[in-house]
């Protein structure tokens, strides 16, 4: 009797394969973020980076196996997704990790009998690939799993030796694949997706590769293993690709009934825009619900990219308007039994996506409108295809694809150079790889190599100002010494250390390291330290010697500047107070959306659909204050993270938590998880002033305040300008804006009758032009320059002109400021009648002149750069208008 898969959704998957692993002493572990503490890679890209410390050695584990379902994002072919069976940018890899305990053997019998007993796939079905130096593992399958030699094949790097980023944990792999059509023989080409899909990774984690490219063997032999939750879903479920699974398929479906199509009776066209957005749409979901937010760099670029493919798919489908936040409804449902953050952060989730996309719609209908005027521009001159380079700024700054550019124009008789477009973006992906931000592994991949010989660094310094400690690594540019000399910049990792590393938005403590001259080699030693950064569970102390020299093994003492430590403290506090008055003034659903807490400032960037008003900022500051005046003291305790999110601490944004976490409570005030450092007593933060509220971003706010010290240094600055004032004016300070206010009306009674002046004299030298208007069969054109007349007065004389000579074309021109071109143009209804629209007309022309332009039928205005173009511009005006009339 053989064996057939179970039917099993996609849900039971996941929870039957914890259960598995469960049973074989395995810890349950949750998600980590998608924001990942890895600085090599921009977001979770798999299941094992939570746990990259541990298997390099610096962090040690709770348990010695662990299993996981982890929320992954990859970006890097995003190109495919919707048009395979299985590409994704958002997916679920479900892992079972050892942590120095069990090996190839019991891995690779547990997922065997977990792919063949527990999920019922057939053995024959079933084909394996090893990494083709790795005969311990092929020995493995073939002698004890039983798998015939010519089912097991022997792959390269690129399929099977695996590694999470340019540096870190990395070894060989062996992969499950399970094939559709067993029945076409044993000629196996796993590069045929049609047939097989990899549906399982084995990672045999033996070395740590260095920036240099070099691996070193681990401690401890480690595994780490990925099954595709969306590929076994689609093996178990017998649908033709991941898409169709039950766990996209949903979202799918109310695209498609928001576009009034049915998918399965739909072109593959439409299918494939259909299956980017249920891809897409889980992706941004689960973005935004671990608190990123769409920006120009980084990760929020990649959140926008998403949200605006979304958009044009959905466009290309035919949905007008708005519609992603009714799809991510199906999403976040689909989503929050396995992830209940979506669902508490649906608010977020739903405004941040309707706030991209509507910003994208009026990018598209900009770019809709450039396209018009392309076309239109390519008719008046008889030509009939589109250049790539117009295409591709298309694309590139309107965010129009390029197969909706060729519809347009197709119905328009007109095709596009794609070779052209493809030209440039090759150019701009060239460019952008040039330009690309990269980051500074020197130190990480120095410590990722020391890993293994020293412990991670003890802090201190919640309790402790200074403290003895060893000197355990001494990095100069990146390499490891065992001495650095005075005048040398070094970075310094101790064995403990009373300095805050840059954490959570705080920046880090400043001071020095220093040993008297009776140390044991008889020199004194000051090495100045200017920042501390924390990698892994090192501290790293970015320093100069200023004195002595500095060896690895000294003894030294670590000593933080006092004073700046205090006025950082009472910053820190003092935006826990901030957040927690901005949730009791504006809106209890604020939240954190990124910090800077220094000697000098603090700055607390929030999400808000509005801007705060100077009455709520006012009363801000007063509650602020009076929980200062109320000297509050702190109850710092640590505790599980279950217990502390019962008692409802807020988590600060980025931040990543263990099992027990440090809470920061206010009784009655505020209550937040935090590692940085506080005061101990609410009074001790003295004063607090708000200097500023500014939108940064699209749905998120920025207040910057200063408190202590600082509030007196801003009060001074601001009276010795109040003085200033006052002795300019004659006045007294609370008269100062009296007396500014009249001014400004002063100035702007000025500027009006200045303007009434300047329309009147452009009328009167527009009236000297009628006895020059030239007559073109039953029509009168005039084409002019009216010197430096502005724009309004231009428009008010070109519509007088063309209402006295009737059936007429006006175009006026002036060059009000240099290198400022203003031209308008003013048509008549028999004008248009012939095939001329002023808004068009107006802004082909006002393109020799480097500018651009548009409006009605009957009346429109452009502006240029180049005015040296304006008599070619005019010429061509009059050309033009003497063509279309003749």
């Amino acid at each position: 009797m053989s064996i057939s898969p179970k039917f099993l959704s996609g849900s039971q998957i996941r929870q039957t394969f914890l259960d598995f692993y469960a049973q074989r002493g395995h810890k349950i572990l949750p998600s980590a973020s998608l924001v990942p503490e890895d600085p090599t890679v921009l977001l979770t890209i798999a299941g094992m980076l939570q746990f990259k410390p541990i298997f390099l050695g610096q962090r040690t584990a709770e348990s010695p196996r662990a299993t996981t379902s982890q929320k992954c994002i990859r970006t890097n072919d995003i190109e495919n997704v919707g048009r395979t069976a299985r590409h994704h940018t958002f997916f679920e890899m479900l892992g079972n990790f050892s942590f120095g305990d069990y090996f190839k053997k019991q891995a690779i019998a547990w997922a065997w009998e977990l792919s063949t007993e527990v999920f019922g796939l057939p053995a024959s079905n079933l084909v394996v690939s090893v990494f083709r130096e790795d005969d311990e593992a092929f020995a493995i399958w073939r002698d004890e799993i039983g798998i015939p030699g010519d089912r097991i094949q022997r792959m390269g790097e690129d399929d099977n030796f695996w590694q999470s980023g340019p540096t870190g944990p990395c070894g060989p792999c062996s992969e499950i694949y399970y094939d559709f059509h067993p029945e076409r023989g044993d000629n196996i080409d796993l590069e045929d997706d049609s047939r097989f899909i990899e549906f399982y990774n084995l990672v045999f984690m033996q070395y740590n590769k260095d920036a240099e490219g070099n691996l070193t063997p681990l401690q401890n032999q480690n595994i780490d293993t990925g099954m595709g939750l969306e590929r076994m879903a689609q093996i178990l479920q017998k649908v033709p690709n991941n898409y169709e699974t039950d766990l996209i398929f949903p979202i799918i479906q109310s695209a498609a009934e928001i576009a009034g199509i049915d998918y399965h009776n739909s072109d593959e066209k439409v299918k494939v825009s259909l299956k980017v957005i249920g891809d897409h749409i889980r992706a941004v979901v689960h973005m935004i619900a671990d608190e990123i937010r769409a920006s120009n760099v980084g990760r929020g670029y990649i959140l926008r990219r998403l949200i605006r493919r979304v958009v044009r798919h959905g466009r290309l489908i035919g949905i007008q308007g708005e519609f992603t936040v009714r799809v991510a409804e199906s999403a976040i449902g689909l989503s929050e039994a396995a992830y209940p953050n979506v669902r508490r952060r649906e608010a977020q989730i739903k405004a941040e996506l309707a706030r991209e996309e509507a910003q994208f719609l009026k990018t598209l209908e900009r770019g809709e409108k450039l396209l018009e005027e392309i076309i239109n521009k390519l008719q008046q001159q008889g030509q009939n295809q589109i250049a790539g380079q117009d295409a591709f700024k298309l694309y590139d700054t309107y965010g129009f694809p390029l197969e909706l550019t060729q519809e347009i124009a197709e119905e328009e008789g007109i095709t596009v150079d794609v070779a052209g477009f493809n030209a440039a973006m090759e150019v701009q992906q060239t460019t952008a790889q040039n330009a690309r931000e990269t980051i500074d592994l020197t130190v990480q991949g120095s410590l990722d190599k020391l890993a293994e010989t020293i412990q991670g660094t003890e802090f201190v310094g919640y309790a402790e100002l200074s403290s003895l400690a060893e000197v355990e690594v001494i990095l100069v540019e990146g390499k490891s010494v065992e001495e650095a000399a005075a005048g040398t910049e070094v970075q310094v990792v101790l064995n403990q250390t009373p300095f805050y590393a840059e954490s959570g938005g705080q920046i880090g403590d400043k001071g020095y390291l220093n040993r008297s001259s009776q140390g044991e080699n008889g020199e004194g030693l000051l090495v100045r330290v200017d920042d501390v950064k924390k990698e892994s569970d090192f501290f790293v102390h970015f320093g100069f010697v200023e004195r002595g020299t500095l060896r690895v093994g000294d003894s030294i003492t670590a000593k933080i500047d006092n004073s700046s430590r205090r006025r950082v403290q009472a910053n820190h506090t003092a935006t826990h107070l901030l957040q927690s008055a901005l949730r009791k003034i504006v809106d209890d659903s604020i939240s954190q959306a990124g910090s800077l807490v220094s000697s000098e400032r603090l700055r607390f960037d929030f999400n808000s659909p509005r801007a705060v008003t100077a009455e709520e900022l006012q009363k801000i500051e007063d509650l602020v204050n009076s929980w200062i005046a109320e000297a509050h003291a702190a109850v710092v305790a640590e505790m599980p993270i279950a217990q502390a999110r019962e008692k409802g601490a807020t988590a600060m944004f980025g931040e990543k938590y263990g099992d027990v976490v440090r809470v920061i409570d206010f009784p009655g005030v505020s209550m937040e998880l935090c590692g940085g450092t506080h005061v101990s007593n609410t009074a001790e933060i003295g004063l607090f002033k708000i200097v500023s509220e500014a939108g940064v971003a699209a749905g998120t706010r920025r207040i910057e305040a200063v408190s202590g010290q600082a509030v007196l240094d801003y009060l001074n600055v601001r009276d010795k300008v109040v003085r200033d004032l006052g002795d300019r004016f004659k006045a007294k300070p609370e008269e100062l804006p009296n007396r500014i206010t009249n001014l400004q009306n002063e100035l702007k009674d000025t500027q009006k009758h200045l303007a009434a002046v300047k329309s009147e004299l452009a009328i009167a030298k527009s009236d000297q032009l009628l006895s020059a208007a030239e007559a073109i069969g039953e029509f009168k054109i005039i084409v002019a320059q009216l010197g430096d007349v502005d724009t309004e007065a231009l428009k008010t004389a070109a519509e007088r002109l063309q209402q006295k000579l009737g059936n007429a074309a006006v175009v006026l021109a002036s060059i009000p400021e240099p290198d400022k071109v203003s031209l308008v143009a003013a048509f008549s209804p028999e004008v248009n009648k012939k095939g001329l629209q002023a808004g068009k007309f107006i802004g082909g022309i006002a393109q020799i002149c480097g500018g651009k332009g548009g409006g009605r039928p009957n009346l429109a205005q452009a502006g240029g750069r180049d005015a040296s173009k304006l008599q070619e511009a005019l010429e061509s005006a009059r050309n033009l208008l003497v063509e279309g009339l003749g």
